[in-house]
This record gives C-alpha cells, structure tokens and sequence, in this order.
C-alpha cells in the first residue's frame, strides 16, 4: 500500500469477477450466529477436523449423562 496514498491499492484487481454475485446471499443465516471456536495450537495439532472435535465432545456429553445417572439419589425422580 502506498503510505501517500491509501485508497491507490484499493483497487478490485482484474481476477475478481463479482459480476454474478449477490448482495447479502449470507446475511440471514450469519444473523442467526455463528459458532466459530478458538482451540490452542495444542490441541488443534491433535484434532485435525471438526469431525474429530465432534466425535470426542459427544463422548465427553455421553460419559457426563452417564455420571450423572450413576450419581443421581435415589429420591430425586
């Protein structure tokens, strides 16, 4: 970017090709939220894909509801 001139590099460059697109396509569905999470670079070297991140937080809800089962008194239905 030119520091004399900020608005020079802000040119759409030649490649770009917007002539078929449509404004705000995704505005509804990104209105309803999104669900965008930040893992630390430890365990994003672990978990290479939202399948597997998937995977291992249904098991953790799964053993939770377990737990919570196998803790819950007797009396409390």
């Amino acid at each position: 970017m030119n520091p004399s001139n900020p608005d020079e590099d802000d040119e759409i460059l030649p490649e770009y090709d917007f002539t078929r697109a449509v404004r705000g396509r995704h505005h509804e569905a990104y209105k309803k939220g999104t669900n965008v999470i930040f893992l630390d670079s430890d365990v994003a070297a672990v978990f290479r894909d939202s399948a597997s991140v998937n995977r291992v937080l249904r098991l953790l809800l799964n053993l939770g509801k377990d737990n919570a089962a196998i803790n819950k008194p007797a009396n409390s239905e």
